[in-house]
Parts: structure tokens; sequence; C-alpha cells
């Protein structure tokens, strides 16, 4: 369970880097290089590791990027080209190329505003070739330009994933530590198994022999060069820090040391732990005390290689034990994070904050937004910091495996972190979107508004389920629940009912449920009210078995809502609710066209003099009738797409135009003045499209002609 964040270089580290980048830039070129020192040996894995992130960053184009970033990363990456071929090169200059290499490719700024991902919650995931993600207690960390996601394939997840219906206690034996990479943080390529059962420990053990492997962390040294990957391990009799080491994020890696005691720690071991690194660059073990974990610390890594946790320095104490422990830094505040300690089981999360990471740390408070669904039904797991052109954004990836104990679709579950007042603020939603570009997100289309909707969120039986509040009669959770799932929620028999306050946002929606009756059944239903306070209701007849019901489409009004369920006889069971907007949504967002690229017709001039832009310019069309800005877009069938075309109008008043679609005028779009050459916005339309390719423009109707055109995209309705 680890915290990752953006990783900026030591200071230090970082101008020794330096010094030694322009040495090796000029011994590369120098014939009469010396040979290396035997003190300075260099590995055939050394040399290999500078050599595969070469290869990696060669493949980035210069387009993509703007041309400010784009030097100095040119420059590196010819640096460390000439390292990787000089047999000659020291063990410290390798260390510095790649150090200069991942800083420079870490400070590339995209030339545009990236796009918007769908991350859906509540499912199995799969990498980029369709197979499954197998990826648990581990964590994201970028580094160069990359972010990779390290975890513990555990022999459960295969079981579960294959038939959730069940619980598989105790599945927790070691296969491998899988790594995956990505650089929108949403779709993941497998690159490797950075460790397996075979891969070699201490003592002449094998991973594979060890009793417990799990909690990792991976944190990048750059005085050797190495990634260090640091995980909880039980060897041989001993619980300790595991310390692993390669030369290039998707290593094979190879055992290093084997920690069993950090100083000021009641116990050997760690209970649970996550790597942290700063914003300077240096890396921290965030951790609790194994026997009880009633105390929560942070440890230094040995900044000369990563290989030793320093002494710990003890944050906090509660005598009830937490676990899950975890760190994120949002807006200059460090956030320790944690929950309940009761065998992997969903709770709220429990925060303390300081403006120091290692002390000064407030008293514990609950993360606003984990309450009624248990953190979106999981244990704190590890967080992601991006830090976005337009916002800074959290990403909590929460544990849900829980032993693989029957409680939920899907491992892992990311929702976003924003600040909200003093505080930060979990957004519980089961889809959203998000763009690591800018850092902004937003609620997805198919986001289910209940929480706790399949009754997961209690691990044993109750009486007050978790998100919903007793309006009268008997309620309680019972087992099994719809389509194999653990529990559902029941009420009865005789009057019963429950409800649940919520916020939505203005639009038409749908409500839908899996119900059952048992008994002389009457007044049953399930309901919402809107702000506004009109009620649309879902009756539910009597059913013996499982039964869907949806209602017909209905309008809400934005702000809070409250769902009801109730029966005013007999019994009701009732599973996996949905209140899901059906319009009104954000457009999806889909392939942009920039003006300024063929085949792009721009009757005017691309000019780049009004800052905002994307891409390298934009469309200055003519002053005239006529005078248009077409695009050419390709869609992959035919039908009804959203088109947004994103524009700025400094005018006075607006400018109007013709929408032709494949030399059919279409529409009429009149573009409002947006107060400024350099403030843009986006006009949304829909238009017919043909599969294939299609011409898209827009023809002003009025003498001052188009406002300026900056890109048009085009998605599904």
């Amino acid at each position: 369970m680890i915290r990752t964040t953006r990783k900026t270089l030591k200071r230090g580290a970082l101008a020794a880097a330096a010094m030694l980048f322009m040495s090796v830039a000029v011994a590369a070129g120098d014939a009469a290089a010396e040979s290396t020192p035997s003190g300075d040996a260099v590995s055939a894995e050394q040399v290999g590791g500078l050599g595969s992130l070469v290869a990696d960053y060669k493949t980035r184009s210069a387009s993509r990027y703007t041309s400010d970033s784009w030097a100095p990363f040119a420059k590196a990456l010819k640096t460390a080209t000439d390292v990787a071929a000089d047999a000659s090169a020291t063990a410290p200059e390798i260390a510095a190329a790649k150090t200069a290499l991942m800083s420079a490719a870490g400070a590339l700024e995209a030339a545009d505003e990236g796009t918007f991902q769908t991350i859906t919650n509540n499912t199995f995931w799969n990498d980029t070739s369709g197979n499954p993600i197998y990826s648990q207690g581990g964590g994201v960390f970028k580094f160069g330009d990359t972010y990779y996601w390290y975890g513990v394939h555990y022999l459960g997840a295969e079981s579960y994933r294959a038939n959730p219906t069940r619980k598989y206690d105790n599945q927790v034996s070691f296969v491998s530590i899988p790594v995956y990479s990505s650089r929108d943080l949403v779709n993941w390529k497998f690159e490797n198994r950075v460790a397996t059962r075979s891969t070699p420990i201490n003592n002449g053990a094998t991973l594979g022999q060890a009793g417990w492997v799990g909690r990792l962390g991976v944190s990048y040294n750059e005085n050797t060069g190495k990634y260090v990957l640091a995980t909880q391990a039980y060897v041989g009799g001993g619980h300790g820090v595991l310390f692993l080491q390669g030369d290039s994020p998707t290593d094979t890696f190879d055992y290093a040391y084997f920690q069993t005691q950090v100083v000021n720690s009641p116990t050997t071991g760690t209970g649970d732990q996550t790597v942290f690194t700063d914003e300077d660059g240096k890396d921290y073990l965030i951790f609790s005390n194994r026997e009880g974990r009633s105390r929560a610390f942070v440890s230094k890594f040995r900044e000369s290689d990563s290989l030793r946790i320093e002494p710990g320095a003890e944050i906090g104490r509660n005598s009830s034990g937490r676990e899950g422990n975890a760190m994120f830094k949002l807006d200059g505040k460090y956030y320790h994070a944690a929950s309940d300690l009761h065998g992997w089981n969903t709770s709220v999360n429990y925060v303390m904050e300081s403006s120091s990471v290692q002390s000064g740390y407030s008293g514990e408070y609950v993360l606003a937004g984990t309450e009624m669904d248990y953190s979106h039904v999981t244990q704190t797991g590890f967080f992601v910091t991006v830090k976005g052109t337009k916002q800074t954004t959290v990403i909590y990836a929460g544990d849900r495996w829980a032993d693989f104990a029957w409680n939920g679709i899907g491992y892992n579950q990311w929702v976003p972190i924003t600040r909200t007042g003093s505080r930060p603020q979990f957004h519980s939603v089961s889809q959203w979107q998000f763009n690591a570009t800018t850092g902004e997100w937003r609620v997805g289309p198919a986001n289910n508004y209940i929480l706790n909707p399949n009754v997961q969120a209690d691990r044993v039986v109750v009486s007050q389920v978790r998100g919903w509040t007793n309006t009268g009669g008997g309620v309680t959770n019972v087992s099994p629940g719809a389509n194999g799932s653990r529990f559902a929620l029941q009420l009865g028999s005789g009057s019963a009912g429950v409800r649940q306050q919520i916020t939505v946002p203005a639009g038409t929606y749908r409500l839908s449920t899996y119900a059952k009756t048992s008994g002389s059944v009457s007044g049953a239903q399930l309901s919402v009210t809107d702000a506004s306070g009109a009620t649309r209701t879902l009756s539910i007849p009597s059913s013996s078995g499982w039964t869907r019901r949806d209602s017909a489409e209905f309008q809400l009004a934005a702000g809070a809502a409250t769902v009801t369920i109730r029966t005013s006889s007999g019994t009701l069971t009732v599973d996996d609710l949905a209140l899901v907007r059906t319009s009104g949504v954000d457009p999806t967002p889909g392939q942009r066209y920039e003006a300024e690229t063929a085949p792009a017709v721009c009757q005017g001039t691309i000019d780049s003099n009004h800052a905002g832009f994307t891409g390298t310019g934009f469309c200055n069309a003519s002053a005239a009738i006529g005078a248009y800005a077409q695009f050419t877009a390709t869609a992959a069938a035919a039908g009804t797409a959203t088109l947004g075309v994103r524009f700025a109008n400094g005018a006075s008043g607006l400018r109007t135009a013709n929408l032709i679609v494949n030399g059919s005028t279409v529409a009429t779009v009149s573009f409002e003045t947006t107060g400024g050459w350099t403030t843009w916005a986006t006009k949304t339309l829909t238009a017919s499209l043909n599969a294939g390719s299609n011409t898209i423009q827009l023809s002003p109707t009025v003498a001052d002609g188009l406002p300026n055109i900056d890109h048009l995209t085009v998605g599904a309705a």
C-alpha cells in the first residue's frame, strides 16, 4: 500500500548530476577518455539499464511537447545515448546520465491539453493487451515522464476473478511482483515481473519460500542510479523490510538487503507500510509497528543508496491500532491516512495532517466522503498526486481484495481527492474521467450516485446498514445477494424503510434495482426526491426470485436528493441499486483535431499571438463571409457524434457561422463573446457523420468572420 507523488530530484543530487552531466557530455566525445577506475566498476546490468531507458525515450516525438521543454530533454537524451555506448563510462557517470535524463523527461510539457480518460470502478481491470491486472498492496511511482505500477500477484486473485461469488480465505501465496507502465494513469501496459517465486534472497532462500511478501514500494536513488523496491517479508522466521534493486524501472530486481528492525519501533518488521516520495526527492517509509499497530511512523530511506530505513519518527498513536498506513501531500500539507485494524476489512479513512513530514501532526479525523460507503468499500491502499497544468488532484487507490473474501467486484478502486475548504475531500464515484496532463477530473457518464449500492461495506450482519438511515421497522443485510454477491438489503417483515441523502447534478436519470419479496407485500417501492421536492417512484411488485426492476427516465433538479426504500407489509429484499444519469452528462471526450495541422484548412492565417491555445497555434480566419475553417475527421461508424469547437471571441458581439458537414449545412452556430482573445471556450454541437472520413466546416455568415478557432474534438454522442 504505497504513496506516490511526482518526483523532484534532491537539490544536492541534482547539482551533482548536472556537474557530472557536463563532464560526461565532454568525455563522451573524447576518444582519449581514461579507463574506468576499478572502484567504479560497471556491470553489464548498469549499462543495460541506461540503454533500456534511452531506447524508450527515443520513441518520444518533439511535436508533442513544448520547444522549451524539449530542448533540454533532447540534450540529456543525446548525452545518455553517448554514455550508454561508451565502454569507459564509470558507474557515477552512468547514474548521472540516467538521473539527468529522467529529470529532463519528467519536465517535458505537453504541447496540448491532453484528453480525459475513463476510470471505471467495481470491475476487474485488464492491461492494454487484455490480460488481467494482478496488483495488490503496492503503489504507483513516476520516474521520468512515465508512471509505473508495482504490486503483488497473489494466488487468490486468480481464484476470485474466476468466480467472485464465494470466499477464498488465506489464498495469499506469493506468485510475483508485476510492473505496469502508463502515461495517463488509466491505460496500463504490462512490462515485466520484477520478482518471482524463484528470485534469490538472503541465506540461500527464494521469495517463494517467504512466509509473507506484500506492502511494497519503489524509490529511485540518484547516487547509485538504482531503483530500490522495499517490501514487507517474513523470511526464515524473521519479520523485516526486504530490499530488492534493479537498473531500470522494469528490470528484473535482485536481492540487496533484509532489515529486521527500524530504530524506535517497538517491534521487528512493520505493521503495514507504504513508500512516500516528497517533492524534494527524499523517500520515506510510512508504517506502523507490527504487533498492535498502535503507533504510526515516518522513516527516511538512507540517502546514499536507499538500502536502509533510518530511525523512525513517531507521528501518532491510537490504542485501537491502524493499518493501511499511507501518505499524500496536497497544497503544502502532509496527510497520513490509515484504516481500522480488523483484517483487511473496509472502513473510513483516518487522517492526521502536518506542515512537516516527520513531526507536528494533528489528532485523527475522518476523511470527509469516506463515511457513507467505507471509502468506496475499500481499505486504505496508496495515493498518487498529479500536479497538472490546471490543478492538483490526488488519486486514492483503495484495496478491496480483503483476503479475497467476497466483498465486491474488482480489487483496485481509484477515486479522486481534492481540497474542500481547509481539509481534503474523498469523492466516492463508481466512474470518473481524468486528464493526467491538466490534472482535471469529472464524474463519468455511467456513475452510480447511490452509495454502498451493493450492500458490501458491512462485512458482518448488522441492523444499521452503512450509508442508509433506518426510517422504521426491521432492517438488516442478508446473504446471499443478487448475482452472486455476498449481501443484500432486507426490509420487514411489516412496515419498514431506509433512506440515503446524496447530491446530484441536474439531468435525466433512471432508477434500477434487483428485488425479491416474501409474504404479503404491499407498498414496496424505491423512490428519489430531488431538491425541488418532486418525487419519482419505482414500484416493486411481488416476486419470489431476484428480478431486475427499472424506472422510466425522469428529471432531477441539482442539489440534495433523498433515495428511499420502503415496504408497508411483507419482506422486501433489494440489491444492485442504481441511480444513473442518462442525459445532461458532459460530452464524452474524443479525438482532437488542431486547426493548424493538415489536413485542416484555415482561410486566413495560423497565429500564436493569443495565449491559451492548444497545439502550436490557432486559425485566425479572414474577416469575410465564407472565410471558413475546415477539419477532416474520421468516424469508426456512421451515426450521431458530439462536436466540440474550441474558440475565442474577444469582440464585443457574437459571431455566427454555418456548420457544414460533408457539404451540407446542418446548423447555424452562434459564438458568443468570451471576453477576450486569450479566453477560450468550447461550443458543443451534434451532427451525423459517415463511417470513415468526414469534412466539418465552419463558414461565417457575417463580414467580421469567425472567432479564432483552436481545435475540434469529435466523440460519441
